[in-house]
C-alpha cells in the first residue's frame, strides 16, 4: 500500500507542479502583451485548481513542503518557480527573453520578476530573505543584483521534482548511517532515552533541541543507538568525520547552511565523530561548536568525553562497553545451540576477548562452517570447538592493533628458555594468572572489588640477549595470544599530550584481543618521574600515571624489558605484578643454550656444548654465533663443526669490540 501510495503521490506532485508553473506562465505572456496580470476571478480560479490538487495528494506536494519548510512568500515562491521553469520547460527561455525585451537576456532576473509577479517586494532580494539566504537560487557575483541571471539549486530542483537525494557538494563528506539490526537491551534502553529527548524538542519547536554528546569508549554503541534512536523518530542519520569539516570561517558557514538545508528538506540527522573511532582532536573542537552553535535541528557529537558549549544546550550520555553478562548473552545467541557445548569454556573467551557486538557476529559467523552441526558432536568436541572460536577472536582484532604495533609471530616455548629455576617458575605463574583470571576474577568476586590492579604486567630485567624477548614469545605461545612490540620511538612525542593519546591507542586496540604488549626498553618511557621545572615536565608525570593507570586496568598481559632496573620509578614498581631478572648466563647455562640453539634439522658435528659455553656472551650473541656458522658450512656443504662456530665467534666478538682469546676457543679444532 505504501509503494503505490508513493507512486501516486509522485505522479500528482509532477502535475501540481506543472499546474503551478502553468500560472507563472500565465504571469510572463501577460507582461510580454504588456497586459495586467489577469482578472481577479481568473487567477482565483488558478488557485483553487492547485488548491484542489493538493488536496488529493496523500500528503502534501513538494512546492508546498518546502514553501511552508523556508517560509516563501507567495511572490518568492513565484520567483522559485520562474527559475524551476527554465530548467523544465523549454518555452520559458523566449518568453524572458520576450518580456526583458531583449534575445540576449533569455533568463530571469530580480528585475524581471519584480516587474512580472504579482505581490512584489524588494526584500525578497536581500542576502537575509529566504531565497538567499537558503541558497534556493543561484545569483552570480560581481554584477548588478537585479540584472543578474538567476537560477534555481540543482538540490532544490531535483526536490521540486519529487526526488529526495541528498546535496551533491555534502555527498563526499558525508556517510548514510542504515538503522541498526539487532540490539542489546541496554542499546535499546538509550535509544528510548534520545528518542524522548527529541520528542520534547519537537513538541517545544527545533529551537529546544539539545545537541546530544554521545561520550565514552563504547564506539560500536554510540553509532548503533544514534541510527537506532533517528529510526524511531523518522529521521535519516548521516555522519561526519570531524576532520573533514571546513576549517575556514566561510567555508563552514556554508556547509552548515547547506546542512541545515539539507537536514529541513530530507529530516536528516548530523552526526559528527573522530576518525577510526578515536576521541575528536582538540583543534577540531571549535569548528565544531562554530557549527553547533549556527545550525538548527538534530546534531550529535561522539567523542571520549563531553565537552563544554556555549550558545545551545546540551546532554551528555555516556557509552561503556557491554557488561559480561550482556557479552555472554550476545555470545549465546550469535552461537546457537553451539554454546552449550562449550561446557564452561565461554568464560575464558569472554574474560580475554574485549571485542564489540559486530565483531562477535563477525566472529560467530565466520567459524559456523568449522563448527560440528550436531549439538552431540559439538559437545564431544568442546576443546576444539572453543580453539577454533579463540583463534577467530585473535584474527578478528588485529587490525586495529596491526596499524599501531610490530606483531611477532612466536616461535619459542618456555622450554627453550634458559632461565635459573626460580625465575623459570615466575613465568610459568605468569602463564597461570591469565589462564586462571576469569575464575579468580568473575566466579571468585575478586572484580567486585574495583579494577584497579587486575590488569597482569610483568617486568624483565636483565642485559640485552638474556631472554627477555624469548620468554614473551614463550608466553604468547603457552597462552595462544597475540604478541605485539610497541615502538616507543612512535609513541614517546615532544608534542604535550601526544604520548598519552599514542599509549590511548595502543592499549583500546589490544583491549579487544588480549594481546600480550611488549614494551622494550622500558625505561626510556617509564623512568623515574622528574620533579617538575616547567609545564613540560608537568605533563611528562601526568602521562605516566596515565600509563600506570592504563597498565593495572588493562586486561590483557603487558610486559616491560629494561636493562636497568634502578632507572624505574618506585611507585611504578610497585604496581608491577611480576618482577623476573633475567641473569647473564653462566657456563652450565650457556652449555644447555648451545645444547638447544640449533634445530633437529640441522647437520651438525663433533660439536661440543661444554667447550662452547666458554665463550663468555649472553643466549642472543650464541644466537648470532651459530647462525653465522651455518650458513658458512650451507655454502661449504658440510656439517656444522667447530671451525666454523670459531668463525662465527670472531664475527660477534668483532660487534661487540671484544677480543676473542685463545683460552676461549682452546681445544676446539
Amino acid at each position: 500500500m505504501k509503494k503505490a501510495a508513493n507512486s501516486d503521490w509522485h505522479g500528482a506532485n509532477q502535475q501540481y507542479l506543472r499546474a503551478a508553473l502553468q500560472n507563472v506562465r500565465v504571469s510572463l505572456e501577460q507582461h510580454v502583451a504588456r497586459q495586467s496580470p489577469g482578472s481577479t476571478e481568473a487567477k482565483a480560479s488558478s488557485s483553487m485548481d492547485l488548491e484542489e490538487m493538493a488536496r488529493a495528494l496523500p500528503w502534501p506536494p513538494a512546492l508546498e513542503r518546502l514553501c511552508a519548510t523556508f517560509e516563501l512568500s507567495p511572490f518568492e515562491r513565484d520567483v522559485l518557480l520562474l527559475c524551476a521553469g527554465m530548467e523544465l520547460d523549454s518555452s520559458f527561455v523566449s518568453l524572458c527573453a520576450a518580456a526583458q525585451g531583449d534575445a540576449q537576456r533569455p533568463y530571469p532576473t530580480f528585475s524581471l520578476a519584480l516587474a512580472a509577479l504579482s505581490k512584489s517586494h524588494w526584500s525578497a532580494l536581500t542576502p537575509a530573505a529566504p531565497l538567499r539566504y537558503w541558497r534556493l537560487l543561484e545569483v552570480p557575483p560581481g554584477n548588478i543584483l537585479t540584472l543578474s541571471p538567476l537560477r534555481i539549486d540543482e538540490r532544490i530542483l531535483t526536490y521540486l521534482t519529487g526526488l529526495q537525494q541528498i546535496d551533491e557538494r555534502l555527498g563526499g563528506l558525508l556517510e548514510f548511517v542504515p538503522a541498526p539490526g539487532n540490539l542489546l537491551p541496554f542499546q535499546v534502553q538509550a535509544v528510548d532515552g534520545l528518542a524522548a529527548i527529541w520528542r520534547a524538542g519537537f513538541a517545544n519547536g527545533q529551537g529546544g533541541l539539545p545537541v546530544l554528546q554521545l561520550a565514552g569508549s563504547d564506539v560500536e554503541s554510540k553509532t548503533a543507538v544514534a541510527a537506532g534512536a533517528c529510526a524511531a523518530v523518522g529521521l535519516q542519520l548521516y555522519r561526519i568525520r570531524a576532520s573533514l569539516l571546513p576549517a575556514a570561517p566561510s567555508e563552514l558557514t556554508a556547509f552548515a547552511r547547506l546542512w541545515e538545508r539539507e537536514a529541513a528538506l530530507g529530516t536528516c540527522a548530523l552526526l559528527v565523530y573522530g576518525d577510526d573511532g578515536e576521541d575528536i582532536e582538540p583543534g577540531r573542537w571549535p569548528a565544531i561548536r562554530t557549527l553547533l552553535e549556527r545550525t538548527r535541528g538534530v546534531l550529535l557529537v561522539a567523542s571520549r568525553e563531553g565537552q563544554r558549549l556555549a550558545g545551545r544546550p546540551s546532554i551528555t550520555v555516556e557509552f561503556h562497553k557491554p557488561t559480561g553478562s550482556e557479552k555472554r548473552a550476545l555470545w549465546q545467541v550469535a552461537l546457537g545451540e553451539q554454546a552449550a557445548a562449550l561446557d564452561g569454556k565461554l568464560e575464558n573467551i569472554l574474560e580475554q576477548f574485549s571485542l564489540s557486538a559486530s565483531a562477535i557476529r563477525s566472529v560467530c559467523a565466520e567459524v559456523a562452517g568449522q563448527l560440528p552441526r550436531a549439538p552431540d558432536a559439538a559437545r564431544n568436541r568442546a576443546p576444539d570447538v572453543a580453539r577454533v572460536i579463540w583463534d577467530a577472536c585473535r584474527r578478528q582484532a588485529r587490525p586495529r592493533l596491526d596499524d599501531l604495533a610490530l606483531r611477532i609471530e612466536p616461535s619459542a616455548t618456555l622450554h627453550d628458555v634458559v632461565l635459573p629455576g626460580s625465575q623459570h617458575q615466575l613465568l610459568r605463574e605468569i602463564a597461570v594468572h591469565v589462564q586462571q583470571r576469569a575464575k579468580v576474577y568473575r566466579t571468585w568476586g575478586f572484580e567486585t572489588q574495583g579494577p584497579r590492579g587486575l590488569g597482569i604486567s610483568a617486568l624483565f630485567v636483565g642485559l640485552s640477549g638474556t631472554g627477555k624477548t624469548m620468554a614473551a614469545e614463550a608466553l604468547a605461545r603457552e597462552l595462544r595470544l597475540d604478541l605485539y612490540r610497541v615502538d616507543l620511538s612512535q609513541v614517546v612525542s615532544k608534542y604535550i599530550g601526544e604520548t598519552e593519546k599514542n599509549l590511548r591507542r595502543v592499549f583500546d586496540a589490544a583491549e579487544e584481543g588480549g594481546a600480550i604488549l611488549l614494551f622494550d626498553e622500558a625505561d626510556a618511557l617509564f623512568g623515574k618521574r622528574s620533579e617538575v621545572r616547567d609545564s613540560h615536565d608537568r605533563y611528562a608525570n601526568i602521562e605516566i600515571s596515565y600509563l600506570l593507570q592504563r597498565m593495572e586496568s588493562y586486561h590483557g598481559l603487558a610486559i616491560l624489558t629494561t636493562n636497568m632496573k634502578e632507572t624505574l620509578d618506585s611507585a611504578f614498581l610497585r604496581r608491577i605484578r611480576f618482577v623476573v631478572e633475567f641473569p647473564f648466563p653462566d657456563a652450565s647455562q650457556r652449555a644447555e643454550i648451545w645444547q638447544r640453539i640449533f634445530p633437529p634439522a640441522t647437520p651438525t658435528q663433533g660439536l661440543d656444548p661444554v667447550k662452547l659455553a666458554s665463550l663468555n656472551v649472553a643466549g642472543g650473541n650464541i644466537r648470532n654465533i651459530a647462525l653465522h656458522a651455518a650458513f658458512l658450512a650451507a655454502e661449504a656443504g658440510e656439517s656444522v663443526r667447530m671451525a666454523h662456530l670459531v668463525r662465527g665467534a670472531r664475527v660477534e666478538y668483532g660487534k661487540l669490540d671484544r677480543p676473542l682469546t685463545e683460552a676461549e676457543i682452546r681445544g676446539w679444532t
